[in-house]
């Protein structure tokens, strides 16, 4: 692996030409981290060049597409195994947002409240041709989201549990896990190590 050092906004650069070589079609990315990298705000930076390239962008976050609390909390409200393999509606983000933008040209920005678990009764937004869906969300790697391109915003586990407050400690082994049968950094089109933010890597095969 070769470590090539950028700055942040050269980093988003590279993911936006990713997405625009692509071509004029929709284009379905996922932006995966550990919450602490900001996975939502480097989706942010992305959609804004894209925009001013002329590309429509459906902007969604995994977060807003949780199974309902009576499935996800079925074991218990800290179970680090349900966490990675039942907590995200990956039927619900396929079928109303990524296959959507595809195929009948329209998105759903949410399903339920994370918080609540209740609809969010959400309408459709249209997606016009070249729609590019943005989704951003943690341990959704190799889940089985239809998506063109993932990038991958990385730490070292040291600079996770580090960075991973007391309380949620618990989802520690459920990172774990997911590093070693996802492999993230393998499986990503684009990694990007943030164990420094002021200092990123583009991380290449």
């Amino acid at each position: 692996m070769r470590v090539e050092p950028v700055t942040y906004d050269a980093a988003v650069a590279r993911v936006v030409d990713r997405v625009l070589d692509r071509g004029p079609g929709p284009v379905r990315v996922l932006v995966d981290g550990h919450p602490s990298t900001g996975p939502g705000r480097f989706a942010d930076a992305v959609a804004g060049p894209l925009r001013v390239a002329g590309r429509p962008v459906a902007r969604v976050a995994v977060r807003d597409f949780l199974l309902a609390r009576s499935l996800r909390l079925e074991t218990g409200r800290r179970d680090p195994d349900a966490l990675l393999d039942t907590w995200i509606d990956v039927g619900g983000l396929n079928r109303e947002v990524l296959r959507s933008v595809v195929d009948r040209g329209r998105w759903l920005p949410s399903l339920r409240d994370p918080d609540t678990g209740r609809s969010t009764r959400a309408p459709y937004r249209d997606a016009p041709p070249g729609t590019v869906a943005l989704l951003d969300g943690s341990l959704a790697v190799g889940r089985g989201l239809d998506v063109d391109l993932v990038v991958h915003l990385a730490l070292s586990p040291a600079t996770e549990t580090r960075r991973t407050d007391l309380t949620d400690a618990w989802q520690l082994a459920a990172y774990g896990r997911y590093r070693r049968e996802a492999a993230p950094e393998r499986r990503a089109d684009v990694v990007v190590r943030l164990d420094h933010p002021d200092r990123p890597a583009l991380l290449r095969q």
